[in-house]
């Protein structure tokens, strides 16, 4: 395994599992088995390293997500945090732990916040024929909703929302 991604691999999963802001990067140099030096020169400081590990994570969630039909989305959805794990959305906690205040880390939750809407536009505009924000604002919701409750409910709540969402738009495309 490269440095990079060995950095990268062992970031995340101390951000993911720990927190952000409880991960120093003392900690992250240990964990890693890596020397400061070697750490540093691969990532600059913590939020440089946060940005990257949202960005690949953000690569690896979309080259995953499946919006062919409403169905596909949210069982794209289950699968990932079946493999990941029900912790929420990473992108909503590191925001929450930064306080938006982090101009790289927010650059990237950004991107990754206008990608999923965008997407979900379009799904709705296919599944029923006419572009429609209120519907996208209630899939999203429904999808962030359902990502949010299953680190409580279980990954089963994600069947329930697909439920919902599918009704929403089965009844707006007649």
């Amino acid at each position: 395994m490269d440095i990079d991604t060995r950095l990268l691999e062992t970031a995340e999963r101390l951000f993911d599992h720990e927190g952000f802001n409880a991960t120093g990067m003392g900690r992250l140099v240990r964990e890693s088995g890596l020397s400061s030096r070697t750490v540093y020169k691969h990532a600059t400081g913590k939020n440089a390293l946060m940005a990257k590990v949202l960005t690949e994570r953000q690569r690896r969630f979309f080259a995953q997500l499946e919006t062919q039909n409403t169905r596909a989305l949210f069982a794209s959805l289950r699968r990932w945090t079946e493999r990941e794990g029900a912790r929420g959305c990473l992108f909503f906690r590191v925001r929450a732990e930064t306080g938006g205040q982090t101009p790289e880390i927010d650059a990237v939750v950004g991107a990754y916040h206008e990608r999923l809407y965008a997407l979900i536009m379009d799904l709705v505009a296919r599944e029923t024929g006419a572009a429609d924000e209120v519907l996208a604002d209630q899939t999203l919701a429904l999808f962030e909703g359902a990502t949010a409750a299953a680190t409580y409910r279980g990954t089963a709540v994600i069947e329930a929302a697909a439920a919902c969402a599918e009704q929403l738009l089965a009844r707006a495309a007649r």
